[in-house]
């Protein structure tokens, strides 16, 4: 039985995944670290041979970003300002290398607390497309992640999109991140925002923390406080206090707890400065 499989189609790679439970690959950045030998332990599909799943497209209902769209596809995709924190994200994704050769998908489905296009993605109210014998379901990005490298992903399924609503492509974004270095590092904590304004009130708000809690998380309570504020002096309705209480935030050898929720509210702070000073 061979070893490496690489598909043309997604019908024959969930075959493959039915027939052989194969490590699922695709720009491997994050497959790789994390493997202790010189190759891969088969049996290994790799998913990228399949056209259909990359891309970035406009639907009748918002965007989509296929599976193996990889963060340079997304850098020089035409896409609404709500999706510049996306973009501000992917170009924070390692070196231009990895970037050429990550996926959205496997960020995804790494599921790491400090996966840089998750925060982004949730304030894009974004869902994932999974694909299985049964056929097609989705779930918000939000319920997918489950936990430090879990994820609602069955066995036998393939992450084949990420689905982004009309709703959620209003306003303006950006994102900011906090690391030990500028460049090539793992996030302290990171911070995607996004908001639409309407006559110098905000109409609607996403605030996303990655990098200091289990897995990246809506912070809805201070959302909606923030919902109906005039722009002006916006960022002073934000402390630690109520950052933290919305985040667990964790300890490990990167930071402690207190100094991820300073570094949170801090981010979040200038994130909607930089808005309010483009708007």
């Amino acid at each position: 039985m061979p070893s490496y499989y690489r598909p043309a189609t997604l019908t024959d790679a969930l075959a493959v995944l039915a027939d052989t439970g194969a490590v699922v690959a695709a720009g491997c950045t994050d497959l790789f670290p994390a493997t202790d030998r010189q190759e891969l332990a088969g049996p290994v599909l790799d998913i990228t041979g399949i056209s259909g799943l990359r891309g970035v497209s406009r639907t009748q209902e918002g965007w989509r970003l296929g599976a193996t769209t990889t963060w340079s596809d997304l850098l020089d995709a035409e896409l609404p300002p709500a999706f510049d924190m996306l973009k501000q994200a992917a170009a924070e994704v390692g070196s231009v290398q990895i970037q050429n050769a990550g996926t959205v998908a496997g960020n995804l489905c790494n599921a790491s607390p400090a996966a840089d296009g998750v925060p982004p993605l949730l304030a894009l109210d974004a869902e994932v497309e999974l694909t299985g014998p049964e056929g097609t379901r989705r779930l918000p990005l939000a319920g997918f992640l489950t936990g430090v490298r879990q994820t609602r992903r069955h066995a036998d399924e393939l992450l084949t999109a990420v689905h982004v609503p009309d709703l959620a492509c209003r306003g303006a974004s950006r994102f900011r991140k906090l690391g030990a270095r500028k460049y090539l590092v793992i996030s302290i904590a990171m911070v995607a925002v996004r908001q639409h304004v309407v006559n110098g009130v905000v109409a609607d708000m996403a605030l996303a923390v990655g990098s200091c809690s289990a897995v990246a998380v809506r912070l809805r309570d201070l959302e909606r406080a923030l919902i109906g504020q005039p722009i002006e002096g916006l960022s002073d309705h934000l402390t630690d206090a109520g950052v933290a209480s919305c985040l667990s935030p964790i300890s490990d050898i990167r930071a402690d707890a207190p100094y991820r929720a300073g570094a949170a509210t801090e981010l979040l702070r200038r994130a909607l400065t930089d808005l309010a000073d483009t708007s």
